[in-house]
């Protein structure tokens, strides 16, 4: 349960909740679980849009399942260390003091806390399609996201 009230404490406090995080010693293994479960979390928002477009295109579901596991549970965490690291440069470059673990823990718990409006977005496209319901679930979930991630980049790196 300490990750749902992290989870609801980070929509009060995002930075708080990040030094929390890095107050505990560095471990790779929980940087690896927190992208992981977003990832996971990201997969299981897709379900609903991706059985509305088997539906509506009489399409095979087991192989957009299939593509989209792979996708979003194997090749995205990749991509998120990669962006973890540019982060960390950048911050560096702004005069930033943080370390490139510490930009990882920022990105990755912004991800996993704003997961619950990621499962609202893919909700709403399952459920309701492509629409504006579905642009401002959109916009409001990147919104949140970046405030999550910027704040906890601000924590990591000036403090």
């Amino acid at each position: 349960m300490a990750l749902m009230r992290d989870i609801t404490a980070t929509y009060r406090g995002p930075g708080r909740v990040v030094g929390r995080l890095l107050a505990a010693p560095t471990n790779e293994g929980r940087a690896l679980a927190l992208v992981m479960g977003a990832c996971v979390v990201l997969f299981i928002a897709r379900w609903p849009a991706l059985a509305r477009q088997a539906h509506l295109q009489d399409e095979d579901l087991q192989m957009l399942l299939g593509s989209t596991l792979f996708a979003t549970v194997f090749m995205l965490p990749l991509l998120f260390y990669v962006l973890g690291l540019v982060a960390h440069l950048l911050a560096r470059g702004l005069g930033g003091k943080g370390t490139a673990y510490g930009a990882r823990i920022a990105l990755f718990w912004a991800l996993l806390a704003s997961s619950p409006l990621v499962l609202l977005n893919g909700l709403v496209a399952g459920f309701i399609g492509p629409g504006i319901q579905l642009t401002i679930v959109g916009i409001l979930w990147t919104a949140v996201f970046l405030w999550f991630w910027i704040a906890g980049m601000r924590r990591v790196g000036w403090g």
